[in-house]
């Protein structure tokens, strides 16, 4: 599971933390192992939008502890994200964690880069490659 590192700006949310890295990935880890339910999604793809000020940027998704979404939830986060991810890297430490990446991100074809790890810094390395992309 990825963790912040100290003295670091926090973006929480009730079920999830988000953060930039030295390389400016936007990771971000489920904290409760709650349903992620569709009024959570929208106020978390809301804010960070409005963070982030129309910028793409990379992101890496700890799974680990993340619980079921409904199909609406799903569609949603489909919706959103093509438009603040340039690459997304999905790590989980158990199995139904990647299931639900799975679902969330390789069941419809994603208008940019997926790729699942096992290890955080695998993960970021492969993020690098598309950190100078032009949005």
């Amino acid at each position: 599971m990825i963790e912040p590192p100290e003295n670091i700006e926090l973006l929480k949310f009730p079920n999830h933390l988000f953060w930039f890295d030295e390389n400016g990935i936007l990771c971000g880890k489920s904290i409760s192992g709650k349903q992620v339910d569709l009024p959570v999604m929208k106020e978390l793809s809301e804010k960070i939008i409005a963070h982030l000020e129309g910028k793409k940027v990379c992101m890496l998704i700890d799974f680990s502890n993340v619980s079921k979404a409904d199909r609406e939830t799903r569609d949603f986060v489909n919706r959103e994200f093509p438009k603040i991810a340039k690459a997304v890297a999905l790590l989980s430490q158990n199995p139904l964690g990647r299931m639900m990446a799975n679902l969330f991100f390789n069941l419809k074809k994603q208008p940019y880069p997926t790729k699942m790890f096992d290890k955080e810094e695998e993960a970021k390395q492969w993020l690098l490659d598309f950190i100078d992309e032009e949005d």
